[in-house]
């Protein structure tokens, strides 16, 4: 009963109406991959705070395969080998970063099986289903976001001392797990102000989730230890997929900077090699950033 009451809340969330600039915006993204786009989905600060211009948008492109995604083979791989794939994309005076996974991983990735916490801690927030190729797509992507809360809730519960049962304190303290698993350059109080932005929505999804009962009895010392090889592997994966993005991301080293400037209060300005050369400009960059605390 609990699981299909929380399907049910996804499902109502999903379907909200979103600015008509993102749903055309998502089509025009859909139609870069035709053989392959099943949904597109909107997440992230935009969706947060209904702000469109002058910002970057964010959205995910769940496609059937990365063989039919892709006329190039080596972008298949890519994806398939350290997923997903994260490319540049304006539109009508609007600009966007999109992420392809396939519904396969997708749906491996919204689970407590994931490698990584990124999929799952972004969708176990609000999200939009802004394009979707058809009903059965509607429902998969709707099947495979039902996981994520669950997920944060089974992984997070075993670390808690208290708050065991306050939906809030339990994704306050998730988020704060997850942000801890990947290199970042938000301030350490912004995963609670995603939780304090709409308290209503994460207790509504936060107690159905508490009713499926989910790490309420696990080992802390295990969970912790557990957390703490997941927050390695997740920074040095951030490292890989940022290298990769060099590849696939045009002008990724500027908008990796101006996110840096934004959220860290920095004053980070590129040089002209580079740009030429975003690579070995993230490897010299990094140390410096570290020092100075811009991500952690």
């Amino acid at each position: 009963m609990a699981a299909s009451n929380l399907r049910s809340l996804v499902a109502a969330e999903l379907a909200q109406p979103v600015d008509p600039r993102v749903a055309a915006m998502a089509a025009a993204i859909a139609a870069e991959h035709p053989e392959a786009a099943r949904s597109v989905l909107f997440y992230g600060s935009c969706l947060r705070q209904s702000e469109l211009d002058g910002l970057m948008l964010d959205f995910y492109l769940i496609v059937s395969d990365y063989r039919s995604a892709y006329r190039r083979r080596w972008l298949a791989l890519a994806n398939r080998l350290i997923p997903p794939n994260v490319f540049p994309f304006a539109f009508e005076g609007l600009v966007a970063k999109y992420a392809v996974l396939s519904e396969a991983d997708f749906d491996r990735l919204c689970s407590a099986q994931a490698e990584s916490t990124s999929v799952w801690a972004r969708f176990a927030q609000p999200s939009r289903l802004v394009w979707a190729k058809d009903e059965d797509a509607k429902a998969a992507a709707a099947a495979c976001i039902a996981k994520a809360v669950p997920t944060l809730f089974a992984l997070t519960r075993p670390t808690m001392t208290g708050g065991k049962d306050d939906p809030l304190e339990i994704f306050k303290a998730g988020f704060a797990l997850t942000y801890g698993a990947e290199l970042r350059a938000e301030r350490a109080q912004r995963p609670g102000s995603i939780v304090d932005s709409d308290p209503e929505r994460y207790r509504q999804f936060g107690g159905t989730a508490l009713a499926l009962g989910l790490g309420s009895n696990d080992d802390r010392p295990k969970a912790l230890k557990r957390w703490r090889s997941r927050q390695r592997k997740g920074k040095a994966l951030t490292v890989v997929r940022l290298m990769k993005a060099s590849a696939t991301f045009a002008g990724g080293a500027d908008y990796l900077v101006w996110k840096i400037n934004r959220h860290a209060g920095t004053d980070i300005a590129l040089k002209p090699w580079q740009r030429r050369w975003p690579l070995v400009a993230a490897f010299t960059l990094l140390p410096r950033l570290l020092r100075r605390g811009a991500i952690r």
